[in-house]
């Protein structure tokens, strides 16, 4: 079970993790994580990003070391990992890398209530789907391709695992679509005939009579 962590929010972890390196001022933190694409492998609100660095600071993780000012530009606070910051950065290391946790994709919510849609609808939408993942899944490939030229494997891990879950996604789509168009999907008479006349058929009643979903 994921632990409740003083500052949790993903944006934290990428400012440890850059300060883990070397002390920084959040504008250079900034434009750090987005030189190395940070914000393609975690949603990051940079709007916050002062909120946190000031709470990550409150509870003791990273401390102001000095300020700097260029020309007329504003001063800007350095920051440096303090000693409860790094464990805390590995400790936070540990618990996501070893210990799945439960996460909630927008997908898999709206496949739970897939039977509002009707049947030959879903089907449309699921091809959509579909051809969209097999762009994403050619453009991250050539991108995936030309960076490895580049870059030790060792900073493109994260694109690898998001390029291979498209692919399991795009995989497991294309197998829910051929049982929707042979009809081999269990309760898809029942679904089609509920959105043609607007009656559950006696199965799908009873498990709407139990407080069970429908799909």
């Amino acid at each position: 079970m994921a632990k409740r962590r003083k500052v949790n929010n993903l944006l934290a972890l990428a400012v440890l993790s850059s300060l883990f390196e070397r002390p920084m001022h959040p504008y250079e933190m900034v434009s750090v994580l987005k030189e190395r694409g940070k914000d393609q492998s975690m949603k990051i609100n940079w709007g916050s990003l002062y909120t946190v660095v000031q709470n990550l600071e409150k509870h003791g993780f990273i401390e102001a070391t000095s300020t700097t000012r260029q020309g007329r530009r504003p001063e800007r606070t350095v920051y440096e990992l303090t000693e409860a910051g790094r464990d805390e950065l590995l400790d936070w290391m540990r618990e996501l890398v070893g210990v799945p946790d439960r996460e909630y994709p927008k997908f898999e919510a709206a496949l739970s209530v897939l039977g509002v849609l009707g049947p030959d609808e879903a089907i449309d939408l699921l091809q959509q789907r579909l051809r969209h993942l097999d762009r994403l899944i050619t453009a991250e490939c050539a991108t995936l391709d030309h960076l490895s030229q580049e870059l030790p494997r060792l900073f493109l891990i994260e694109a690898e695992y998001a390029l291979d879950m498209r692919r399991a996604e795009a995989t497991w789509v294309r197998a829910l679509l051929a049982d929707l168009a042979d009809g081999s999907l269990p309760g898809v008479a029942e679904w089609r005939h509920y959105h043609e006349t607007g009656e559950l058929p006696p199965e799908m009643k009873e498990l709407a009579d139990r407080g069970r979903p429908l799909d």
